[in-house]
């Protein structure tokens, strides 16, 4: 089993769901994140102020697969996020050890 998280744009995020789901992926998790890479953030004007923005709002997509799903799930993250822009994000992949179902006890692939 391979735990796929991805940072991607906000925006990218429904296109991400839908490429996942497609793949017959049936659950992920988000959570909205902030951070930068290699932009370091950017400036904005407010009411006439320029001002610094260190840390991005990026969203965080994790989902737990197969193996042999794993890269397929990635190709898909990676197609459905890329804007083609800096700053589209980044898919880290790793591996899991072990996986419960709490409300059934199944473990591992079935409890997927």
């Amino acid at each position: 089993m391979k735990l796929v998280m991805a940072i991607i744009k906000p925006f990218k995020l429904e296109a991400v769901r839908e490429a996942l789901t497609e793949l017959g992926i049936q659950g992920l998790t988000v959570t909205e994140v902030k951070g930068y890479g290699r932009q370091k953030g950017h400036t904005e004007i407010y009411r006439g102020a320029e001002y610094a923005v260190s840390f991005l709002p990026k969203v965080k997509v994790e989902v737990a697969v197969d193996s042999d799903i794993a890269d397929r799930a990635v190709e898909a993250i990676a197609t459905a996020a890329k804007t083609g822009q800096i700053g589209d994000g980044k898919i880290f992949v790793l591996n899991v050890d072990k996986a419960v179902r709490i409300r059934t006890g199944e473990t591992d692939s079935a409890a997927l």
